[in-house]
């Protein structure tokens, strides 16, 4: 089966890697016939990668993938690519949200990964029930303040983050409406202060109360919404010297 797209495979793959698994752009370049392993992609950068072509091209790549160049992985796609949601009349939702806040990264990074303390961080969360910890992987209960309903939704996440890249990869174990949902957090350091920037990646289940895109404009009216309190809160705790 033939896939077509808007630009070059391997430019398709590279921007993946980029954008969801830390991939340096320029080492890339550099080496194009290198591995992924040789260009410093990690176990858990290779499953954001794999769980990224499932959803698009309903591709399986294989566990020795880390063995493979960039173009070995695009041809691998283009062999074994199915028509994904997008073409056949639905598009899988995907957000991106950010905001600088006038205070260090380090301390931005410690507020935002004090997963127990979210209650006290976003407006929307009433409950955060922490159920397993493995190094930085953590598995949690999110409970929100009853909606216009009178309805709490509640869901199970977990989420792995990397201190050294200042990256956070997570997504929902209990998935609700959702067919799946993958959250990517980067922290950058600028002039004015830090970035700290959403990504959002999912899909919805047939016969869920809102479509893609109707979700993906509630994800991003309210990411906006949580952004701004969150860089408020940081602002103030780093003015007032209490973290």
């Amino acid at each position: 089966m033939t896939v077509t797209h808007g630009q070059p495979l391997t430019t398709e793959i590279t921007d993946i890697l980029v954008a969801h698994c830390g991939l340096d752009a320029d080492a890339a370049a550099r080496a194009p016939a290198a591995s992924l392993e040789e260009l410093g992609m990690d176990s858990l950068a290779l499953l954001e990668l794999s769980a990224v072509v499932a959803d698009r091209w309903r591709v399986q790549i294989p566990e020795q993938a880390g063995q493979l160049s960039i173009p070995a992985v695009a041809d691998l796609v283009a062999r074994g690519a199915r028509p994904a949601a997008g073409q056949t009349g639905s598009s899988a939702g995907h957000t991106e949200n950010s905001i600088v806040i006038a205070a260090p990264l380090p301390l931005v990074w410690d507020i935002t990964n004090d997963v127990a303390g979210w209650t006290e961080l976003f407006t929307e969360y009433a409950v955060v029930e922490i159920l397993h910890r493995d190094g930085d992987t953590v598995r949690f209960r999110l409970t929100m303040h009853p909606d216009e309903n009178g309805i709490s939704w509640s869901w199970v996440s977990e989420r792995t983050a990397d201190p050294a890249t200042r990256q956070v990869r997570a997504h929902r174990v209990e998935t609700g409406p959702f067919e799946y949902m993958r959250i990517h957090w980067s922290y950058t350091e600028e002039p004015d202060g830090t970035r700290m920037t959403w990504v959002q990646d999912f899909a919805m289940k047939p016969g869920a109360p809102v479509d893609d895109a109707g979700m993906t404009e509630r994800i991003n009216t309210n990411s906006r919404i949580q952004l701004a309190v969150i860089k408020d809160k940081i602002e103030q705790a780093y003015a007032g010297g209490t973290r």
